[in-house]
């Protein structure tokens, strides 16, 4: 019997990026496209699902989207990541949100869902969500016109000023327009350069 074997972006696909001819880690990440920049459909991984396919959220059977508005960064995951509800960082002093590891991708294309991207880390904010940490790692496409100038959240305070602050805002208040309070940072709301 021929089974054909269900691949899955979180499982399968290797999270490091290697060069094609030594095979040797490049520092680069792959990135997993979730939601488009300039959208507000919300898609995510569906963790609990064969293959984990990328679907659109639902709340008690309605299709969720960002009430606040469009997004202006490509959001997504990291693949063979996962936030364990069960480890307490001790500085941020809640565990995980039981979900692969977010990643708000900072270039200038917009990326369609479910296309992967090499990444360049930049920085971490750490957002506090329900009580939970939900950890955001700021990066940018390896070919976007700035990834050369940009190394870390310092880089792109300078060039970019006010992307660190509107990420920032972006988590802090998406939940305010569906009558939720807003969200906190720990760390002071500092993003955390790599």
């Amino acid at each position: 019997e021929n089974k054909k074997k269900i691949f899955s972006l979180w499982h399968d696909l290797p999270l490091y990026c290697t060069h094609p001819e030594t095979n040797k880690p490049t520092g680069k990440l792959k990135f997993i496209c979730e939601i488009p920049r300039t959208t507000r459909k919300k898609y995510e991984i569906a963790t609990d699902e064969p293959g984990n396919p990328i679907k659109q959220d639902q709340k008690n059977g309605k299709l969720r989207e960002f009430m606040k508005g469009d997004i202006f960064f490509n959001y997504g995951c990291f693949p063979q990541t996962w936030e364990d509800p069960d480890h307490i960082d001790p500085e941020v002093g809640v565990g995980g949100d039981n979900d692969p590891l977010d990643a708000c991708e900072i270039g200038l294309s917009i990326i369609p869902t479910g296309e992967v991207r090499r990444v360049k880390v930049l920085g971490v904010l750490c957002l506090i969500d329900d009580g939970e940490a939900d950890w955001k790692v700021i990066c940018i496409d390896e070919r976007d016109r700035w990834a050369p100038e940009l190394d870390d959240v310092d880089d792109l305070e300078r060039l970019l000023p006010g992307t660190v602050a509107r990420l920032r805002d972006w988590f802090r208040c998406y939940k305010v327009p569906e009558g939720k309070g807003p969200n906190a940072f720990a760390l002071g709301g500092r993003a955390l350069g790599r």
